[in-house]
């Protein structure tokens, strides 16, 4: 398979402590603690169907407002990626995943070409899911895809739950990932794009 695929990030600030690690190459284990559950749970989506392992260990002033940890784990969720994936040679680069949960309907497509960017079009009923505040789940999109120097689309067309909705939305993004980090043996050292860098 060759070098293990993996990025190791830490970030501490007077507001937050987020450490996180991911494996591109892993089996779908996760340890992740950040004190907010529904957050913890969207997350979880990550690696249980992107077949990563991931460790996020994350505390902040969510006291104040869970705002600020929010963005520090998409931040360090996005460096973490963008370090396993090293230059980027032989992977797919891009891909995309449709995934239903029950009533709720989500798209994800998404290029991991270097530059970073989120378009997302998600509508909550609530102003949280849990703990979790839902303007914050499109503010942890974007820090990560914006960190992690991917473009994202995010779309749930339809749905009645929020918590069916944004759900789907993580398991459409993992599986996305998964199939834009793999190897393609056809191209093997070389980077994907004409531009010959990403």
């Amino acid at each position: 398979m060759g070098p293990e695929r993996i990025g190791s990030i830490r970030r501490e600030t007077k507001e937050t402590q987020v450490a996180v690690e991911v494996s591109l190459d892993g089996a779908g284990r996760s340890d992740i603690d950040t004190s907010v559950g529904m957050l913890d749970h969207l997350l979880e989506q990550i690696p249980r169907h992107g077949l990563f392992d991931i460790t996020i260990k994350a505390r902040g002033d969510i006291d104040r407002d869970p705002h600020h940890l929010i963005e520090d784990i998409g931040i360090c969720l996005g460096r973490a990626f963008s370090e396993a994936l090293g230059e980027r040679r032989g992977i797919v680069r891009m891909a995309h995943a449709v995934v239903p949960l029950d009533e709720a309907l989500a798209l994800v497509a998404l290029d991991l070409g270097g530059r970073g960017y989120a378009a997302l079009d998600m509508a909550f009923d609530s102003d949280r899911i849990g703990q979790l505040p839902t303007d914050m789940i499109g503010h942890l999109l974007s820090a990560f895809a914006i960190e992690g120097r991917f473009n994202l689309h995010v779309r749930v067309p339809a749905g009645t739950n929020d918590h069916h909705k944004a759900e789907a939305a993580f398991k459409a993004l993992a599986r996305a990932l998964a199939d834009a980090v793999r190897l393609d043996p056809r191209i093997v050292g070389e980077v994907p794009s004409t531009k010959e860098v990403l």
